[in-house]
């Protein structure tokens, strides 16, 4: 039951009815009660995984107002190494050679990388006053299980969301006129366009071989859009169901591919993780005294947090290598504003859209990693080759159209018409999504996306196109080819 889905639409309808009618004392374990059966839904053998972590966190949190100060840093060393290690157990015990019957078929807890760090930082956050103790099980376990955010995010701070749980929630008109909205955009981005576009990445990426270059490329391109506005798609309709009950979740995505450079870029993409890696890995390494050899460099807490990404990412090399691509934009980011000077805000418009280019294409080529580590049966050679095919592998205009009409045809367009239909769709649902994010950027300076439709002349005309498009994206998925469940991140 992915958020995209209509199953979830229902169960999110059911959920508000009851919870925005129910006495103040009973909503927060009303809702925590509904996003237990949601993931007993999804995976049942791992609620009381997740459950018990729930506790764990919500003890050691406890634990941090004892008065003795040993006593409450221990709580805190507990709490964090134990939630590592208990992370670190369900995502590598593939990496382990231990003869234990079953070791190796151990599945892992859905979004379990999400409610881990979102844990953690609560910790963290409690323990410097940033936010208080919770002492409702209750409010700590809804925190870290709210059925909106626990398979995929946003990783939400316990100083935000934490005392909008404690508060009353009634139906108001504004806010669910503001839900609807992103509720809309979420849908298209997840059904009208990654799904849409999932139909070439899942045909080409496993078969490269059997394509030339300018496939190749077009479908790494299509890959790179597909991630982002499936991510972006699912982090918006968390955000909806969190306005319909009266919760202000945090933005994820904030039109990344428009940034000119790799800092910008990160600072709107996934922001609740990179902001996440930020403040808890990133200043810790950048803040560490080491006594007579001063501090580390900047530039290797930069690398050391961006490598660290790609490992948590998944155990596998193409992985390992994603996270290492980023670490060396990164850093050879840096060192180019240390050798040349920070870049001038008003730099000319060519200037710029060469900037976005250039991250754009960096970013793609370190999304073919991406892709590899998440197909079945690939391997960090496979993802090299695929590059490299790009480069020598035909660039023949009579090839090209033949691929591109033989990529489609299978199933339910295994006709002229619809694989004509299929192509004229897509590029119009991307085109259409990539003019609402350069409208966001540029016309509305970033503001919440929901906002920023709202603000737009033609607004009506807008909705319209946003439910055509929906309608026909799920009408597409039921001829032929499968959503994307709980989304592309939910495994991380």
């Amino acid at each position: 039951m992915g958020l995209q889905s209509l199953q979830y639409f229902v169960f999110l309808v059911m959920v508000a009815a009851l919870y925005l009618h129910l006495p103040v004392r009973a909503q927060s374990p009303f809702l925590l009660a509904a996003s237990w059966i949601f993931y007993a839904m999804a995976m049942p053998s791992m609620l009381p995984v997740t459950i018990a972590l729930a506790v764990f966190v919500y003890l050691c949190g406890l634990g941090l107002e004892w008065k003795d100060g040993a006593h409450k840093t221990a709580a805190l060393r507990l709490g964090v190494v134990g939630m590592l290690a208990i992370l670190a157990f369900f995502k590598y015990n593939g990496l382990l050679s231990i003869p234990l019957s079953g070791w190796k078929s151990i599945a892992m807890p859905l979004g379990i990388s999400f409610y881990s760090f979102a844990g953690i930082a609560y910790l963290i956050d409690a323990s410097r006053g940033d936010c208080e103790v919770e002492h409702s099980f209750i409010h700590c376990a809804l925190f870290l299980n709210f059925f909106a955010t626990v398979t995929q995010g946003p990783i939400c701070r316990a100083g935000a969301l934490l005392p909008q749980l404690r508060e009353e929630h009634r139906f108001d008109e504004a806010r669910t006129v503001r839900a609807l909205r992103l509720y809309a955009l979420g849908l298209f981005k997840m059904v009208a366009v990654s799904d849409v576009l999932g139909v070439l990445v899942d045909t080409v990426f496993p078969h490269y071989r059997d394509y030339s270059a300018p496939m190749l490329i077009l479908t790494a391109v299509a890959y790179t859009f597909q991630l982002y506005f499936n991510f972006s798609g699912y982090s918006e309709l968390a955000r909806a169901t969190g306005l319909i009950l009266g919760l202000e979740l945090p933005e994820n995505f904030k039109t990344p591919f428009y940034a000119t450079n790799f800092s910008g870029f990160w600072s709107r993409w996934h922001i609740s993780f990179s902001s996440w890696l930020q403040d808890y890995l990133f200043m810790p390494l950048a803040w560490a005294d080491l006594g007579k050899y001063g501090r580390l460099p900047t530039e290797f807490c930069v690398f050391c947090v961006f490598f660290l990404s790609g490992f948590w990412h998944g155990n596998t090399a193409p992985f390992l290598v994603w996270g290492l691509l980023q670490a060396l934009y990164r850093v050879g980011e840096e060192l180019l504003h240390r050798r040349l000077g920070k870049p001038k805000k008003r730099a000319p418009a060519r200037v710029l859209w060469g900037k976005r280019a250039v991250v754009f294409i960096l970013w793609t080529v370190s999304m073919v990693f991406f892709r590899v580590g998440s197909g079945a049966g690939m391997t960090v050679g496979d993802a090299f080759a695929y590059l490299g095919h790009c480069a020598v592998g035909g660039w023949s205009p009579v090839r090209f159209a033949g691929e591109l009409y033989s990529a489609v045809y299978t199933g339910f367009y295994a006709n002229t018409i619809m694989v004509a239909e299929y192509w004229v769709f897509a590029l119009a649902a991307l085109a259409f999504a990539l003019w609402l994010d350069y409208r966001r950027c540029f016309a509305n300076r970033n503001r919440p996306a929901e906002i920023a439709l709202a603000a737009e002349k033609h607004r009506t005309v807008l909705y319209v196109m946003l439910i055509c498009f929906i309608l026909v994206g799920y009408i597409m998925q039921s001829g032929g080819f499968g959503t994307s469940g709980f989304g592309m991140y939910a495994n991380f």
